[in-house]
């Protein structure tokens, strides 16, 4: 089947169940434009099948997808082309997916994060095995929690969503199964034999009940604890100083801080106002914020910054602007949030 996903993307019919493949294993199945469209378009073909029951997608390789092709954002950016409309048809995508009606199963073997994790946890069913680990590393390169970041955060219990938006955290399977995230676990060696049987299946529920493997959390109580402790406070600056508190004796608290003192000061801000906002906001609604934000970010410096030191020069240390947590102004991250005008993102 060819919705026009070249050699990045595949779609096969099993039985009564669509299959879409991300088969750019050696890139860890980066989200590409390309992808994205064809995506679409497999999507809109398949609700009005009646023949098909289910949409299952998975992908080649060690990751299922480690988030967008950000090299290629980076390329763009810097020859004054920012892609703008690449980010805007992956929102839609991802809001598409949200109201996909028909049971959208997510098979997450490997690491899954950013773009990777727009086209799989919007989704009915999100499945992770022994090997999955998520996270929205956005922070740390200047950037922020997007593909729908704003909508799945706010609903993690004990403030881990917030966690995970401020840090960057990778979690397993076992947390992410435990915070809400996944919505399942199996065992790695499952897969293809729970493919099987959705193909044949008039109810995913009924089969994934059979194939489910209880996963244990694998955080600490104390730092579960200690999580729900400092990032239920009500300003950025109250959880640092939480965390600052606590460091002396507290080794998690430590380690969080010193995490979220390599990140982009103007990312931790965005971050922080764009989860509390999509506590209240629908998904369309948060993928439209997310795009007034990813606007701005495009026209800015950190973003930049963060993909230099991470991919082009590795390993080096981000030169952020503003450098620190104070030197962000409320009027500097009021302008991440405001209304677009003609350049609104239509959904």
């Amino acid at each position: 089947m060819d919705f026009g996903g070249g050699d990045e993307i595949r779609f096969e019919r099993l039985g009564r169940a669509g299959v879409v493949t991300l088969t750019r294993p050696k890139a860890l199945n980066a989200i590409t434009h390309n992808m994205v469209k064809a995506l679409g378009k497999a999507l809109d073909a398949w609700e009005e099948d009646a023949s098909i029951n289910v949409v299952v997608v998975k992908a080649e390789g060690r990751a299922f997808s480690a988030g967008g092709d950000i090299l290629q954002v980076y390329e763009a950016g810097r020859a004054g082309k920012a892609p703008v409309d690449f980010f805007a048809d992956e929102y839609r995508l991802n809001a598409r997916i949200a109201r996909f009606k028909k049971p959208y199963v997510a098979l997450i073997d490997g690491i899954v994060m950013g773009g990777g994790v727009g086209i799989s946890f919007h989704g009915s069913h999100r499945i992770m095995t022994e090997n999955a680990q998520f996270a929205m590393p956005e922070v740390g390169i200047g950037f922020f929690p997007d593909v729908g970041a704003s909508y799945l955060l706010p609903d993690l219990g004990g403030s881990f969503g917030m966690y995970l938006g401020l840090t960057g955290a990778r979690i397993r399977y076992g947390d992410a199964l435990w915070s809400g995230l996944a919505t399942h676990t199996i065992k790695a060696a499952d897969q293809a034999g729970l493919l099987d049987e959705l193909a044949t299946s008039n109810d995913p529920n009924a089969e994934l009940r059979d194939f489910f493997v209880p996963a244990k959390r694998e955080t600490q109580r104390q730092d579960l604890d200690s999580i729900a402790r400092h990032f239920s406070k009500g300003t950025l600056a109250g959880i640092i100083a939480s965390l600052e508190d606590a460091a002396g004796g507290d080794a998690f608290a430590e380690k969080t801080l010193a995490m979220m003192r390599s990140r982009s000061p103007t990312s931790l801000h965005v971050a922080w106002r764009e989860v509390c906002a999509g506590q209240t906001l629908s998904m369309d609604d948060c993928m439209k914020m997310e795009f007034r934000i990813l606007n701005r970010m495009l026209a800015g410096h950190d973003f930049y910054e963060g993909i230099r030191a991470a991919i082009i020069d590795k390993g080096s240390t981000p030169q952020w602007r503003p450098a620190s947590l104070d030197a962000v102004s409320a009027a500097d991250i009021d302008a991440y949030f405001a209304p677009l005008g003609e350049r609104e993102l239509e959904l």
